[in-house]
């Protein structure tokens, strides 16, 4: 099968989780024996085109003109999205499905689905509702608008878990049997070869001091402010303990600010941004991994942090509810309540049998249901659906014309008839 994949974010850019997504995915598909072209936007000085290991990957600048917002950024990206592809096509490529990652690619997917008679298959990794808990303002409405539009035009949709399989049904009414749920997944060997650095530990913690990490972009939805806010009643109870803070985000200042109220200035490290390495490294350090969103459609943090053995605490909400049992292989904790985070907290820092009992089935958990190899072969099949939903729909626009045309004919027929009689009558006066 050849698969085009639309995407705004492809390593060496990542913005969110999309950029991993799409490359490992585009990776297990290609060993799957499928051919796979990422058409995606060129940042910094990376090349217009790579062959990343089998997989072809195009790359597009924007405009050269500076665009008002956000929204015409995008706008412009799919333009220039659809230039390349329509060049790809011209020069001999064909395609049997789109595959379209968010909104930020929708107008291209829908425009080439259309110009060339491609099934369309999009993923939608969040939605603008769920991420700002309602839809406030123009801006927000206009993406939730273009997300309906993109689900709307797909043959099929796909979503990381059945919460947001419920929430695309809730939100935009499609078809329950259109939404397919397939998961996010991790490479099963990221941690083989990386062992616990203690010289990399010491820039953080004391050897004596239990390091608790969050890892994630640092915005609201991610919970950070409870994590902070759960550390005084942590360091009451067990006062050899640390919160390591890695990653970056608009609430950076926010957040150091909440720290120094509470007087933790000396038990809270924020990182800034780790490299890919560095990111290993840390979760091998950690002794417990929270991730306390109050919105998370899936949560490939969480899986990271599993599969490391480090044991998890997340929260009871979205995707990270269905990936963790609670006492099994992690523990839950009520969304947005600090004082529930920290009890799940204390309860794995006092109890070492049961971090090592949740850790060895996290690890069997993320190998048997979160490798790519089967998330390739679920997406696979909901391309196949896809082709044949427009394949279908092709034979069936095919006989409606034909059917029309026969009438066309009739009609023809009858009023030629007609009109022959009238002639016919008119010579007989």
């Amino acid at each position: 099968m050849k698969i085009l994949m639309l995407s705004w974010e492809y390593p060496p850019r990542v913005v969110g989780g999309i950029a991993r997504v799409v490359h490992d995915l585009s990776h297990r598909l290609y060993q799957d024996g499928h051919e796979v072209t990422v058409v995606t936007y060129r940042d910094g000085n990376v090349p217009y085109f790579e062959d990343d290991k089998g997989v072809k990957v195009h790359r597009v600048d924007n405009f050269m003109i500076s665009s008002n917002n956000f929204i015409d950024w995008v706008m412009q990206l799919n333009f220039n999205l659809i230039a390349k592809v329509g060049e790809l096509i011209s020069q001999g490529e064909k395609f049997d499905v789109i595959h379209a990652h968010d909104w930020l690619t929708a107008y291209a997917g829908k425009t080439l689905k259309t110009a060339y008679g491609i099934s369309l298959v999009s993923t939608i990794h969040a939605t603008e509702a769920g991420r700002n808990s309602g839809i406030q303002g123009e801006t927000q409405k206009y993406i939730n608008d273009t997300e309906w539009m993109l689900t709307y035009e797909s043959s099929e949709v796909i979503v990381n878990s059945n919460y947001m399989k419920n929430e695309l049904q809730r939100l935009f009414g499609l078809p329950y049997e259109k939404i397919n749920v397939v998961p996010n997944g991790v490479n099963t060997n990221l941690f083989s070869e990386v062992e616990r650095d203690y010289d990399f530990r010491r820039q953080y913690a004391m050897d004596n001091e239990k390091i608790i990490l969050f890892m994630g972009r640092l915005v609201y939805e991610k919970g950070i402010q409870n994590l902070i806010s759960a550390m005084p009643k942590i360091l009451a109870n067990y006062h050899d303990a640390k919160l390591i803070i890695a990653g970056k985000g608009g609430m950076i200042d926010e957040l150091r600010a909440q720290v120094n109220s509470l007087g933790l200035g000396n038990k809270v490290y924020f990182t800034g941004y780790l490299s890919s390495k560095n990111v290993q490294k840390m979760y091998k350090c950690a002794d417990i991994s929270v991730f306390p969103s109050t919105y998370e459609p899936f949560g490939i943090v969480a899986l990271e942090a599993m599969l490391s053995g480090t044991p998890v605490v997340v929260s009871d909400i979205g995707g990270l509810n269905e990936i963790v049992d609670h006492g099994i292989n992690g523990m839950k904790s009520y969304a947005g309540n600090p004082n529930s985070l920290a009890d799940s907290i204390l309860t794995l820092l006092f109890d070492p049998k049961l971090c090592s009992a949740v850790v060895k089935n996290a690890q069997a958990k993320v190998k048997t249901d979160y490798n790519w190899q089967k998330i390739a072969q679920d997406t696979h099949f909901a391309y196949q659906k896809a082709i044949c939903e427009t394949m279908a729909e092709r034979q069936a626009r095919q006989i409606e014309q034909e059917k029309a045309q026969k009438q066309i004919k009739k009609a023809n027929e009858i009023t030629n008839l007609l009109s022959f009689k009238k002639g016919r009558q008119a010579f007989a006066q």
